[in-house]
């Protein structure tokens, strides 16, 4: 049996002052090295050996990965590739969400933000995020875990969630209303090529 461990990236500056980060390479806040080492003490609880970490190329996920590898005592490469990236959300990037609503109207920005195939000028859909993360996944991913070996991904949001839409075989429309919070572990259980569980981890926020 093998595991699948992904977590989004503890908080980052931008986050905290809500605005659309997308792939600006923005850090994380104190309060995000907190997330990342609560999920770490999480994942350290499981047990797990993990053998194989893949994170995107934003700082703020590869820093959460190194945070998260340090704590549990973990000396492995860590594989970072622009696939695994945050949506990119164009001409929103910067921007605070509350003056998008202000400016374009909340049902013009909740139609970019969780639907599947519309995209912000100059930027990705989810559906443009998949079909970059998804077959990353596929190919350099899902075989170590068919081989019995145990992965995590740092990554982001809208990343994530292509992955999840892959492996939990979502379809469009159930995967627009996922939420995936940072900092909280999830853990899938594979079995003969089969996942056979799904954990949210508990992570004690102080």
């Amino acid at each position: 049996m093998s595991k699948l461990i992904i977590l989004r990236h503890g908080e980052s500056e931008w986050n905290k002052l809500n605005l659309f980060t997308g792939w600006e390479d923005v850090s994380l806040t104190d309060q995000g090295k907190i997330e990342a080492k609560l999920a770490a003490f999480a994942i350290q609880n499981l047990k797990v050996d993990v053998n194989h970490a893949y994170t995107s190329a934003l700082k703020r996920a590869k820093d959460t990965l190194e945070i998260v590898l340090y704590i549990l005592k973990k000396d492995i490469p860590i594989i970072s590739d622009q696939a695994l990236n945050e949506r990119n959300y164009g001409s929103l990037t910067g921007m605070n969400k509350d003056e998008a609503r202000n400016k374009w109207g909340d049902e013009q920005v909740k139609l970019w933000r969780r639907s599947y195939d519309v995209s912000p000028e100059n930027g990705e859909s989810l559906k443009d995020t998949c079909e970059r993360t998804i077959p990353y996944f596929k190919k350099n991913i899902l075989p170590k875990l068919y081989d019995g070996e145990n992965v995590i991904i740092t990554a982001h949001g809208n990343s994530l969630r292509s992955i999840i839409m892959y492996v939990e075989e979502l379809s469009e429309e159930e995967i627009i209303s996922v939420e995936i919070t940072t900092g909280i572990p999830i853990v899938y259980e594979y079995e003969s090529k089969n996942i056979v569980k799904k954990t949210e981890l508990f992570v004690k926020r102080y």
